[in-house]
């Protein structure tokens, strides 16, 4: 899926982490989300590596990376520690500075390392999400029916492990083709490569630690830099047909937290990158353009 791309494995502080590496020219850090792998970039790693040199990594738990314990305060999946593995990396690779664009879960970690290495990020995207903390705050029934699976994943060890466990493939058949998207939306290869990964018990665990976390010690995090904004230049992307879009003024949840604040709503669902490569493509290259 990833033609010309060599793969790496970097020890951090806390984790091994995979990628993949390929392109020249300006570096830009690429970080999937939930329940996926850097395999979500493969319709658009190649055309950005025409004009940047792209990194796409697996964050700590999920993919092929390592599956450090997450611990009983859930600090091991703090969105702080799952950047700090990600900055550890572009300085491995030689890149002191760089740009990033995040889906899902890795949108929260890029928020949080823009705001934990203002230094280190130059630009900062967004795909469909809005702050952790402001889907915790706004929560009502209709968010709650919608992001069920935020309450789901938190509950103690090791009640959704279990119930997960019994059938993965069916339950990450079912998240992909929900959020507005279709089972059409993702290519086999792609699936193949996302089943293989949640497959693993270990996968599974950690990705409800990545939740449980969010729940705790991220919201403490958040709690404790409200009265800070992100400085870098920020662009919000969202799927029109999304959880996002139905619940949320994305732009302005994001001119809370952040100064620069563009960005717009894309014909599709969650998975910009897969549903709508074409444009999500184009809307990342213009906004990272030196």
């Amino acid at each position: 899926m990833f033609d010309g791309f060599t793969t790496r494995r970097i020890a951090t502080a806390g984790a091994e982490i995979n990628l993949v590496l390929g392109g020249a020219g300006p570096p830009l850090l690429l970080l999937h989300g939930f329940p996926q792998t850097h395999a979500i970039w493969h319709k658009i790693a190649a055309g950005l590596a025409r004009d940047f040199t792209v990194v796409a990594a697996d964050l700590r738990g999920y993919g092929d990376s390592g599956k450090p314990p997450g611990g009983a305060d859930h600090a091991g999946y703090a969105k702080r520690a799952m950047a700090q593995d990600q900055v550890e990396v572009m300085a491995a690779l030689g890149h002191d500075r760089f740009f990033v664009a995040g889906h899902d879960r890795g949108g929260r970690v890029g928020h949080r390392m823009a705001l934990d290495h203002p230094d280190r990020v130059a630009k900062l995207a967004v795909l469909d999400i809005v702050p952790t903390h402001k889907i915790f705050a706004a929560t009502n029934q209709a968010i709650a029916t919608d992001y069920y699976h935020w309450f789901f994943l938190i509950q103690p060890y090791d009640l959704p492990e279990r119930l997960i466990g019994g059938d993965p493939d069916y339950y990450l058949r079912r998240k992909l083709g929900g959020w507005g998207a279709g089972a059409g939306a993702f290519a086999d290869e792609a699936m193949a490569e996302y089943l293989r990964c949640f497959r693993d018990p270990a996968t599974i665990h950690a990705s409800c630690e990545d939740y449980r976390a969010a729940a705790s010690i991220d919201l403490r995090h958040d709690e404790a830099d409200m009265t800070r904004k992100i400085e870098c230049p920020l662009l919000a992307l969202w799927g029109l047909r999304g959880i996002m879009e139905k619940h949320f003024d994305v732009l302005a949840a994001w001119r809370e937290r952040a100064r620069d604040v563009r960005g717009r709503g894309l014909a599709c669902g969650h998975f910009l990158p897969e549903e709508a490569p074409a444009e999500t493509e184009r809307e990342l290259r213009a906004f990272f353009a030196p």
